[in-house]
């Protein structure tokens, strides 16, 4: 009975020794393995970074800066037609703000990528198109209603993907790009409210169900490139004013 209880014993305080070395083997392997192993997020950053004379320029970088572009290939005639079809003068003066933003950035944009040597966009995304689709459908007050959510929509997810690049970048000239995106972004933000058509709840709602949106192809930069010419030519209003580029290195001198 004793050499039972005593094996037992035995037994018992083997399996307790097995499961907490196995419960420490767990712990402690994850922190080597991710630290040595291929794969990880630092060894992803590395791999699609390429160094520029600005800084690193990361694949986020990248596709910021084509997402700027693409901004202003939908937006800039969307700000057209809400000029000659919105409704309200409030509607009208949205229209005017994404076509003197939109000027603005995509001056700033083309400058960028030209000397970073990358290739921009000439065309909307499909998404963009089909935006822009529904705004050729629609008329009168629904045209407002339309144009002030979908715009503002879109503004909402550009803007948080301005604040990333914002805090994480190492590349001077996609550092000042955000800078002018924030201030134009939020600027156009506030207009489209001010319409009092946009649907709060709506939004909330959508942010909250939304996966994320699949990446835009921007290839790492090839050398230098051709920069692209304007989406729409505009005639910006006289009185109006959006704050100068963050970058007043004197252009004689910069490379």
């Amino acid at each position: 009975m004793r050499s039972i209880n005593r094996t037992g014993l035995v037994s018992g305080t083997g399996l307790i020794i097995t499961a907490l070395t196995a419960t420490l083997v767990a712990l402690v392997f994850p922190i080597w393995s991710y630290a040595d192993r291929s794969g990880t997020g630092l060894d992803t950053l590395n791999a699609q970074t390429v160094s520029t004379q600005f800084g690193p320029l990361s694949a986020l970088d990248r596709e910021f800066i084509t997402k700027v572009r693409l901004a202003g290939l939908w937006e800039l005639p969307a700000g057209q037609q809400a000029q000659e079809r919105g409704t309200t003068q409030a509607v009208r003066a949205a229209g005017e703000h994404l076509i003197e933003g939109h000027t603005f950035l995509d001056s700033r944009v083309r400058n960028v990528a030209a000397r970073l040597g990358l290739e921009l966009p000439n065309q909307p995304n499909p998404q963009q198109r089909q935006w822009l689709a529904t705004l050729d459908a629609a008329h009168g007050t629904d045209y407002d209603r339309k144009f002030a959510n979908i715009l503002r929509k879109a503004h909402g997810k550009v803007f948080s993907v301005v604040a990333q690049v914002r805090a994480n970048t190492r590349n001077s000239l996609v550092r000042d790009l955000a800078d002018d995106a924030n201030t134009t972004v939020l600027d156009h933000i506030k207009v489209l409210e001010a319409t009092g058509y946009v649907d709060f709840d709506a939004l909330a709602q959508d942010a909250a169900t939304a996966s994320p949106p699949p990446l835009t192809n921007s290839p790492a930069p090839p050398g230098p490139t051709r920069s692209p010419g304007s989406p729409v030519p505009v005639t910006p209003a006289a009185g109006y004013s959006l704050p100068p580029a963050a970058s007043r290195a004197n252009p004689s001198s910069t490379p």
